[in-house]
């Protein structure tokens, strides 16, 4: 097995940032390509280690060969690197020089791979598709969850890198929970991306800020994804409503990031009623690991145990070993408001926790709820024609607080790539709400911006040499150039 030193010393010296960025953008799609010609193997594989359905991992190859194609046509297109230049000014006071800046790539990132989706936030996902993308080699640590999987996929990458006239060790492997601290660690790793719990990434956050030359960490931890169900819109249709919300939260067993965790509904509605008659048709699912099956198990019966909370559907009792049922627990908002941190705990898996509101009056119990909000990559307003426009204003912007993404009538499972897609969100979502893992800008992650002044012509970057022959967007003295 690769040792951590050697596998972020070869991808040190892989090359990759001195590459041109349509090298990159047809490795990429070499990678994309060879991916897509190994589905069936690959879907094999991943089913048996996580039991997810051959269906849902056939879809998730696709979304990831997408991604690595989606971020070739970024790194084409070329205004990621932010070129601006400032021409010189001695009539300014100081005297402006030739100022030329854009970004760069930072140098071997570090990607730990995520559990719930063994292809699109693993090996290739997100995190290290936007890293080779920017011109940094990556080094992934393999999720224990799926390491077969995690093998043959590096495997595949680093043969067709090759095949396509690129450096196989810009994309290197290693194994296990030391390497993980080895990797945070070692000096020439310069940023880390991570996707998993708030513990683990936590204590990886904590080391990276640690080491004697601290650097940025890139964490998407716990979320629990409000959602707010307006008054008018339980009255017009609670049943659809029940149906849309049981469909999201019981999603290949409630393994998403983004699972409505945490509904606020108004009482006496009959939405309840719906909802668990939803909830409880809805089939259970093994969970991706034995470790997770017992703590979502001990979770939902500990949450469920509350003096203050009300069972509404018990997914404790499933007839089949080993299988995860959909759990619903219903609180009032004065319990809420008493323990806020208490309700707002995620739990992984088919579990969702509605609170109970009468009051959606300016200031009242529902605003106040809502102010007490930790941070979540989504947050959802389930609204009517006929609402308050004020009521779903004031919903909108106390999610807008909190969250990286606002949906209005739709649930937020499911996360299109996209140049205007944000996915991140305050603490604990991401430990850096400013960035996103999802979208063109999860590129500016594993960038650094480097300013030239009164640099001869054969220094600069292309992309900032005179008469532009890059043909990237640039902003020139203040106006922008397409």
């Amino acid at each position: 097995m690769t040792t951590v030193d050697d596998a972020v010393r070869a991808a040190a010296a892989s090359g990759l940032e001195r590459s041109e960025r349509s090298e990159r953008a047809g490795w990429l799609r070499a990678i994309a390509e060879a991916l897509e010609a190994h589905r069936a193997e690959l879907v094999g594989i991943a089913n048996r280690e996580t039991h997810l359905s051959d269906a849902r991992l056939d879809g998730e190859v696709t979304r990831t060969a997408t991604q690595l194609r989606f971020f070739a046509g970024v790194v084409e297109e070329g205004s990621y690197l932010e070129a601006t230049l400032d021409r010189p000014d001695a009539t300014l006071l100081p005297p402006r020089p030739d100022l030329r800046r854009m970004l760069r790539p930072l140098g071997v990132v570090a990607v730990f791979a995520a559990s719930n989706f063994p292809f699109a936030f693993s090996v290739l996902g997100n995190d290290t598709a936007s890293a080779l993308a920017a011109g940094d080699p990556v080094v992934v640590k393999a999720h224990p969850g799926h390491p077969e999987l995690s093998r043959r996929t590096a495997a595949i990458a680093r043969e067709a890198l090759a095949a396509a006239g690129g450096p196989a060790d810009a994309l290197v492997l290693v194994e296990g929970m030391d390497a993980g601290i080895e990797l945070v660690r070692h000096p020439l790793v310069r940023a880390v991306g991570f996707t998993g719990s708030t513990r683990g990434g936590r204590a990886l956050f904590d080391l990276a800020a640690s080491r004697p030359e601290p650097i940025p960490f890139y964490g998407e931890l716990g979320s629990i994804n409000p959602v707010v169900v307006t008054p008018a819109a339980a009255a017009e249709d609670a049943a659809g409503l029940a149906a849309g919300l049981a469909g999201s939260f019981t999603r290949d067993g409630g393994q998403y990031c983004t699972k409505p965790g945490l509904v606020f509904v108004p009482r006496g509605t009959g939405f309840e009623a719906a909802l668990a008659t939803a909830a409880a048709e809805a089939p259970g699912q093994r969970l991706l690991t034995e470790g997770m099956t017992s703590a979502f198990a001990e979770g939902a019966s500990g949450i469920a145990a509350r003096d203050d909370v009300e069972l509404l559907v018990d997914g404790g009792a499933s007839p089949e070993p080993g299988v995860s049922r959909p759990t619903v627990v219903a609180t009032d908002i004065a319990a809420f408001l008493a323990e806020p941190a208490a309700f707002q705990e995620e739990h992984f898996g088919p579990l969702t926790l509605l609170v109970r509101y009468d009051d959606a009056a300016p200031g009242g119990e529902l605003d106040r709820a809502l102010g007490t909000l930790e941070g979540s990559l989504t947050g959802t307003v389930r609204h009517a024609a006929s609402d308050d426009d004020e009521l779903v204003a004031r919903a909108s912007a106390a999610l807008a607080r909190i969250a990286g993404r606002v949906l209005y009538n739709g649930w937020p499972t499911g996360v299109a790539i996209a140049w205007a897609q944000h996915h991140g969100g305050g603490w604990p979502a991401s430990t850096a709400s400013v960035h996103t893992s999802v979208g063109a800008s999860a590129i500016r992650r594993f960038l650094t911006p480097v300013a030239y002044q009164d640099a001869p012509q054969g220094v600069l970057p292309v992309e900032l040499r005179d008469g532009n022959p890059a043909g990237v967007p640039r902003r020139v003295d203040g106006v922008l150039e397409a």
